[in-house]
């Protein structure tokens, strides 16, 4: 049995796209008969990220990277993120001879920049250096390809994502329970309630009915003081954000920076159109598919949204499957080698 290894900065308790991913991405790995081994986080000393108290980030040396990596001798590797275990990794790949791929699943460079004045070209050029090492870098959708593409990135592949078609189902849509007992129709948000998110977006749109927010962040506790016609939830999970998904009427996603919006493809699973903006994530995902509206004018792609039949969108996201996502994973999947 081959094994794969890969490194993460990202990993539990943090509830996010990547994440998911890599759960996903490990089972279904498994099934095509691959052992997945993590280098994450837990084994390691962390500290909070700044402003981000919820993310731990690990202060990871490189001796205990290196015994990982040689306790688990993996076939391949795999660096899914550009924090502090994946630069020790990538070092000791360098080091030794051993190939390996990335991926990009976060615009960081645009985060950045949203909260310091830090030039994009000064923090693309950190992650070009980064990437340039790999044998490819992954890229979840075309745009995010073309974007890195013309800021010099050449080792770009595609390597789309996937949505769990049972767990995110309109089978829990649940119109009559209390916490679904609001003005018709509800919009909805899943995500980090943070800036580079965008969510005020979404709260300060003039739309009929009730706007539900799912999810926790730094900004939560000041956009509940400024917005008391919403209804703030928290993070959920399993069952219940599945309900939350599918008894909603329309899902604004209103991110201008995501490289893909996972939470787009589960809530068109659930049943539920989406509303965004014409930008990376939802033009790849959601294109002219008819399952969403995109629109520079959020509240129009909304209301024009909300009227698209749920079968419409349920039948649009069930191409999208984590088998084949693992299969295009594993077909830009180098050996250590280099065979």
């Amino acid at each position: 049995m081959k094994t794969i290894l890969i490194v993460t900065d990202a990993w539990h308790p943090q509830v996010n796209g990547v994440v998911r991913t890599l759960e996903k991405l490990e089972k279904h790995l498994g099934a095509k008969g691959f052992k997945v081994e993590f280098l994450e986080p837990s084994a390691f000393n962390t500290f909070p990220l700044p402003t981000y108290k919820e993310i731990r980030v690990s202060f990871a040396g490189p001796r205990k990277v290196k015994k990982r990596i040689q306790e688990v001798a993996p076939d391949y590797i795999h660096i899914a993120t550009e924090g502090p275990l994946g630069i020790l990794a990538r070092r000791y790949c360098i080091k030794n001879k051993l190939t390996f791929s990335t991926s990009f699943h976060t615009q960081y460079p645009e985060y950045l920049h949203a909260r310091v004045p830090i030039s994009l070209k000064l923090s693309y050029s950190i992650l070009r250096r980064f990437h340039r090492a790999a044998k490819y870098c992954l890229v979840t959708s075309n745009t995010v390809a073309e974007r890195l593409k013309s800021w010099g990135f050449t080792n770009i592949a595609n390597w789309s994502l996937g949505v769990d078609l049972t767990v995110f189902n309109p089978k829990y849509r649940d119109e009559k329970s209390a916490e679904f007992d609001l003005p018709k129709p509800i919009f909805l948000y899943v995500g980090r309630v943070s800036v580079e998110k965008n969510p005020e977006a979404f709260l300060k749109l003039d739309l009929p009915g009730s706007k539900i927010v799912v999810g926790n962040g730094p900004l939560l506790s000041q956009l509940e003081e400024q917005y008391k016609d919403v209804t703030f939830v928290g993070a959920k999970h399993g069952e219940e954000l599945s309900k939350y998904y599918a008894s909603a009427d329309c899902f604004v996603f209103p991110s201008r920076t995501d490289t893909f919006g996972l939470v787009i493809l589960e809530a068109m699973a659930s049943g539920i159109p989406v509303a965004a903006y014409p930008v990376q994530g939802p033009l790849d995902v959601v294109g002219d598919g008819g399952a969403g509206v995109l629109d520079e004018d959020l509240a129009v792609a909304a209301k024009k949204a909300v009227k698209i039949p749920r079968e419409t969108c349920r039948k649009y996201a069930s191409q999208f499957t984590w088998e084949a996502s693992a299969d295009q994973f594993l077909a830009s999947l180098p050996p250590i080698r280099g065979e």
